[in-house]
């Protein structure tokens, strides 16, 4: 189940962030893709999904990651939620869509 919610996240991510899904997967520094990545792990994160699966899928699609980058990445967009309704709003509508 967890991982069908993954992939769910992972389009609606992409989407949102107008980039290819393949992208999110490739080790690259751009900034839309970061930030990207940051939020399909916010998102991940507060399901609540533990870091090791999240990590697993991740590298299941050919990314390895370590525990530290993902919780860093949770930490910065956690930081944007509270700061910045759009973030909140995105975060809310994307939980509403991945309800199981």
């Amino acid at each position: 189940m967890k991982r069908q919610i993954f992939n769910q996240y992972v389009t609606l991510v992409a989407d949102l962030f107008r980039v290819n899904e393949k992208h999110l997967f490739k080790k690259s520094k751009k900034k839309e893709y970061v930030d990207a990545r940051y939020m399909l792990y916010y998102l991940c994160a507060t399901r609540p999904m533990r870091i090791t699966w999240i990590q697993m899928f991740m590298s299941e699609r050919g990314y390895d990651i370590a525990h530290s980058p993902i919780i860093y990445g949770v930490k910065i967009v956690s930081d944007r939620v509270e700061n910045d309704k759009d973030y909140a709003s995105i975060v809310k509508r994307f939980e509403m869509l991945c309800e199981v």
